[in-house]
């Protein structure tokens, strides 16, 4: 098989990156190790940035996303009892964030690649590998059906996430990685009750985090903060609902509707980056590169940025002849991903109750939550970086 770009990974960002590469005249095979329901099953992320909303609406798939997601000009910040508002219009020149989950992103960009009738590889298993990316005849090898094929490429794509095989395949000698993990992780669960609230809730209490959110006007995500060693069976549905309604005040108490889980998952908290993101003609975009505490509503964001760059740069490659966009590209993503990790690291920090946490550092936590909201300045800083940085 021949194509001009293999893309590792059939996530948002691959499957983004494979329509953005279409509408351009470029052509693509998606691999993907798991089926395709598996992907689309995944219950992830569920705030878009304007970059992000800008892309889908590009890729020519933001119809339902417009008809259905949720226009959010804020959210609220709970401590000490009491909420603030983060205004986002008035704080950052009208811009806002959609409220529309990752699986819908999913299954719109999938349904556009089945209508245009592009290929996509789904069970492919564990073993996809990859080959000749540090010169001019990169190969996509994979096993299916008790047979091996073969991906002749221009370029390979890794769009397959913190577990994949593409950062895995780069020499260690040649990436250098920096981490956090944090000792606590979001025990979250989705249900078929009215949000809480009409925007999201960031609460800091002495039980530790919550997050009041949503995918629709009747289905809820709810998270608390949990040690990093909690298991899910450990937890059941009233254990969850009793735990959160401690960590709220008693306007959002009142206002909790409770019911039986559709889903229920432990997400770590992790701040991860790896440098740089391309090597010869693999290049890395999205979880493949880099992960986010999910504080900051910024994983499926950052990989969305990082495709536009990429997209734009192979474009550039195939329709101007220029290597100027791929020479640059892991400089490009690399500043804003560190950005965003600096934001999601601080709203994390100033946010959770870690082991360990003196009462000193509380009382700095509550002092910045109090600056954070009676300073324009301050609240100016997190409407800019909570609504998008601009490319």
């Amino acid at each position: 098989m021949r194509t001009q770009v293999a893309i590792i990974g059939a996530g948002p960002a691959g499957l983004l990156l494979g329509q953005l590469l279409h509408r351009s005249g470029i052509a693509t095979v998606i691999v993907e190790r798991q089926s395709a329901g598996h992907v689309q099953g995944r219950i992830r992320a569920g705030v878009l940035e304007q970059v992000t909303v800008d892309l889908m609406d590009e890729c020519g798939v933001g119809s339902r996303m417009h008809a259905e997601g949720l226009v959010h000009q804020g959210i609220e910040l709970l401590f000490q009892g009491a909420r603030h508002r983060i205004d986002f219009p008035g704080l950052t020149g009208g811009r806002t964030v959609m409220v529309y989950g990752q699986t819908e992103v999913t299954r719109d960009l999938m349904a556009a690649r089945v209508q245009a009738g592009l290929p996509t590889v789904y069970d492919a298993g564990d073993t996809v590998t990859l080959h000749g990316f540090d010169g001019s005849t990169p190969q996509v090898r994979f096993r299916q059906d008790g047979k091996e094929h073969v991906i002749d490429c221009d370029f390979i794509a890794g769009c397959d996430g913190y577990h994949g095989a593409s950062r895995a395949s780069v020499p260690r000698n040649a990436i250098r990685e920096f981490e956090k993990v944090y000792p606590s992780g979001w025990l979250g669960l989705l249900a078929d009750v009215p949000p809480v609230c009409h925007e999201l809730i960031y609460a800091h209490s002495e039980r530790g985090f919550a997050l009041c959110s949503m995918r629709s006007p009747t289905r809820s995500r709810y998270y608390v903060q949990v040690p990093l060693d909690s298991k899910v069976e450990q937890w059941s549905d009233e254990a969850f609902w009793a735990e959160l309604r401690l960590r709220l005040d008693p306007r959002a108490r009142e206002r909790l509707v409770t019911g039986p889980a559709l889903e229920k998952s432990i997400a770590p908290l992790r701040s991860f980056v790896a440098e740089p993101m391309r090597f010869g003609r693999l290049l890395l975009a999205g979880d493949a590169a880099h992960i986010v505490p999910p504080t900051g509503a910024k994983g499926l964001n950052l990989a969305a940025s990082d495709v536009k760059y990429l997209a734009s740069a192979l474009a550039e490659h195939y329709g101007e002849r220029s290597s100027a966009g791929l020479d640059h590209y892991s400089a490009r993503a690399l500043r804003r991903v560190w950005k965003a990790e600096r934001f999601s690291w601080w709203f994390t920090m100033a946010t959770h109750r870690f082991p360990g946490t003196s009462d000193f550092d509380r009382r700095i936590q509550e002092s910045e939550l109090d600056y954070l909201v009676h300073s324009k300045a301050a609240s100016t800083a997190l409407a800019e970086n909570y609504v998008g940085l601009p490319l």
